[in-house]
């Protein structure tokens, strides 16, 4: 159910006949800020009137005077300059709460024309593991990919590897200079990671040179001698990676034994978060398909030869896209075009969303645009870009050592701090009296677990994701505010009532009692309730997690006003207990509900 839909459907009706663009005008409408307005208002007479040469608060009249009321709403009411002010009928509210009690999707519809997504995100590159860069991508993918299967849709998550480019050129090289044979037995994940570190070392003053050469800006630290060699190591990781490309069998063997490795190192963060793929293809996936790419954007005279290389002019002045480099190489763009050619052949979505961050912009316009022209122009291609996580003094979080944090360990670091927060937080309570559940060992484990975890993901989910953000562990954990944390307490103190009670939520879902909304806390929490599909739909248009989150915190605020000013366990009357409870239950369903949307999980007792 869509109330917003809904009351569009009834100004849609009544504007036929005034406007000649009734859709642009029955969109003029959005819920209210301050209950003393109603709930919704539509703003349309206003713009509507300069196009009549009508006086606005006289059309808004004319129009509110046309709305079909029926059951649902009150007589509508025209405030200001021509505000048209809509309140849905207490009794209307209580009746369709009640009924999606009883529907396990609580009132969310299923899209009447779903559509298929690809949603490309998280795209690791398997030579090493994970870190704190990879972890926008994959919980704002799979978020996504949650949030449009639910509606109905039809989604494809697809885990684009990288495990073909130059990080495999030193994975072989360090393999092949450096490798040290008991540790590589006795863990040989741990091993490579040694082994690339100390290869991306060697490199370092090379890259460091190219980077003040094209910045223009001397501030190097090293010697000539040392950037000399780094240069020779450099060009030797290239050559390995080179032989790699094309075909030698024993760097080809090796690649095959080092993916497992890195691929279970992933899937091990993977699991923890609860992530899952559909397909999980590498470069080395589609690097039979980008010669057969390249032949045909030049059969279709969109690419030609510039200067021994193969290009594709592009509009607007920019720099020409290249597909094939002079010396026969292929580039992500070429790639990026195999990948939409087999997917279309394989799966024929309506869309591909890449969950990537803002710095690959300009390659996805080039790409886009690219691809367009080759035929594939009838396919959404969207990049859902987003910004940086920084540390607290807004710098992009690092290690002392200046490497990016590994993504194991944010997260063995997250479910530390939230064991300490909750024992500091058992602590207090203990004191002020609280009788608190006795939880055994394994159970305070996983309560660890979904609450660090749970932080982590809330604490970026809940920013716009264009933007960067500061990391901070303190506001995250924190038992109040828009959190994780405060979400799932919300949820626990909810499931306590029916513990208290002794009763079975089971009758409010397949038998709900009458919903009782005699005061405005009681109608204001079912007004939130009945708006989750409005909520998540818009959510969905704009590829923005945030507004999960943001109803989220509506939903909570409402409900704590309700539970502060409206006693359940101890109505006056058992009809308007009952109503209680089942707001309660609704309540902590849709809370359940749209965390899980977020990938995040719920525990039954704190």
């Amino acid at each position: 159910m869509n109330l917003l839909h809904l009351i569009q459907d009834r100004l849609r009706s009544a504007l036929t006949g005034f406007a000649p663009d009734v859709e642009t005008y029955a969109a003029m409408v959005k819920p209210t800020q301050d209950a003393k307005h109603g709930d919704y208002q539509a703003n349309c007479a206003m713009s509507l009137a300069k196009t009549l040469g009508k006086k606005p608060r006289d059309l808004a009249q004319q129009i509110a005077d046309r709305i079909p009321c029926d059951d649902m709403l009150e007589q509508p009411e025209v405030a200001g300059p021509g505000f048209i002010n809509l309140r849905l009928q207490s009794a209307w509210l209580a009746k369709q709460v009640q009924a999606i009690a009883r529907d396990e999707r609580l009132g969310v519809a299923k899209a009447a024309a779903p559509q298929s997504f690809v949603i490309d995100f998280s795209s690791p590159n398997v030579a090493k593991p994970m870190h704190v860069g990879h972890l926008r991508s994959t919980i704002i993918g799979d978020s996504l990919s949650r949030l449009l299967s639910f509606l109905g849709h039809r989604v494809i998550r697809d885990n684009h590897l990288g495990d073909w480019g130059t990080q495999f050129g030193m994975l072989l090289y360090g393999y092949k200079h450096f490798r040290d044979e008991a540790a590589l037995l006795a863990d040989p994940v741990a091993e490579m990671l040694r082994i690339y570190k100390v290869v991306r070392g060697l490199i370092k003053a090379a890259e460091e040179e190219e980077d003040e050469e094209e910045e223009q800006e001397a501030t190097t630290k090293f010697t000539p001698e040392e950037v000399e060699r780094a240069k020779q190591v450099r060009d030797a990781v290239r050559q390995e990676t080179a032989k790699l490309h094309q075909g030698d069998a024993e760097n080809l063997e090796l690649w095959k034994r080092f993916m497992p490795w890195g691929l279970e190192v992933n899937d091990r963060v993977y699991r923890r978060l609860g992530v899952r793929f559909d397909v999980q293809h590498g470069e080395s996936f589609y690097q039979p398909m980008l010669a057969s790419v390249v032949e045909a954007l030049l059969k279709q005279g969109i690419a030609e030869e510039s200067q021994g290389a193969i290009v594709v002019h592009l509009s607007e002045g920019k720099p020409p896209a290249m597909i094939r480099k002079r010396d026969g190489a292929f580039t992500y763009t070429t790639s990026d075009l195999a990948a939409v050619r087999y997917r279309m052949d394989e799966w024929h979505p309506d869309a591909m969303l890449y969950v990537v961050d803002y710095r690959q912009a300009m390659h996805f316009q080039n790409f886009f645009e690219v691809a367009g022209r080759w035929g594939y122009d009838k396919v959404a291609l969207e990049h859902v870009q987003f910004g940086t996580v920084l540390d607290e003094s807004g710098r992009p979080m690092k290690t002392r050592a200046g490497d990016l944090i590994g993504l194991s360990h944010l997260l063995d670091e997250a479910v530390g701090r939230a064991g300490e927060a909750y024992e500091a937080s058992r602590k207090e309570r203990l004191e002020r009296g609280e009788e608190l559940p006795d939880l055994s060992p394994e159970e305070t484990g996983r309560l660890q677990e979904v609450v660090g975890i749970g932080a982590v993901k809330y604490a970026d989910l809940c920013q716009n994701r264009e933007s960067n953000y500061k990391f901070s562990w303190s506001k995250m954990l924190a038992m109040n505010g828009n959190t994780a944390t405060y979400m799932q307490y919300a949820y626990v103190r909810n499931r306590g009532i029916f513990r208290r009670a002794s009763e079975d939520v089971t009758r409010f879902r397949t038998d709900p009692p009458p919903v009782v909304l005699e005061t405005p806390p009681e109608r204001a929490l079912a007004l939130q309730l009945l708006r989750l599909e409005e909520r998540l739909t818009a959510t969905a248009a704009e590829y923005q997690p945030t507004g999960i989150t943001t109803y989220l915190w509506d939903l909570a605020k409402t409900y704590s006003g309700f539970f502060q000013t409206c006693p359940v366990l101890r109505a006056e009357k058992l009809a308007l207990r009952d109503s209680r409870l089942l707001l309660c239950d609704l309540t902590a369903r849709v809370l359940q509900r749209c965390l899980d949307l977020l990938g995040i999980q719920t525990v039954e007792r704190m």
